[in-house]
């Protein structure tokens, strides 16, 4: 697993999606991390110092894994740019078949007026 810095990560995700768009999937999986071991987390604990936690993102076509982590101060940038990625790719989803929604209620409305007495 390679760890790469945020542009070059974003440029590799495009070519992996763009690899897999007639056979294949790719996975993005994100993790909070603070790239530290526990033993170093609990000394800095005692210590008193705060730990700055990043997110960790993993991408793989199950031939090649990449992976970045992003900082709070990053985050914003790379979120606008990791999404219109994902929209750019993901054309091949197919269209959810919406029910008619008028006709339902209006059914269910017929059957639920009680007959007026008289």
């Amino acid at each position: 697993m390679v760890l790469l810095q945020l542009d070059p990560f974003l440029n590799e995700l495009t070519s992996m999606f763009e690899r897999s768009t007639e056979k294949g999937s790719v996975w993005v999986t994100l993790k909070r991390s603070s790239l530290k071991s526990k033993v170093q987390r609990n000394k800095m604990t005692t210590a008193g110092q705060p730990i700055e936690y990043r997110c960790l993102i993993r991408a793989t076509d199950g031939k090649k894994t990449i992976s970045t982590s992003v900082g709070a101060k990053d985050h914003l940038r790379f979120q606008a740019s990791y999404s219109t990625i994902l929209k750019a790719h993901m054309t091949a989803l197919k269209k959810r078949e919406r029910k008619d929604r008028k006709k339902a209620p209006e059914a269910e409305k017929d059957s639920k007026k009680k007959p007026r007495k008289v």
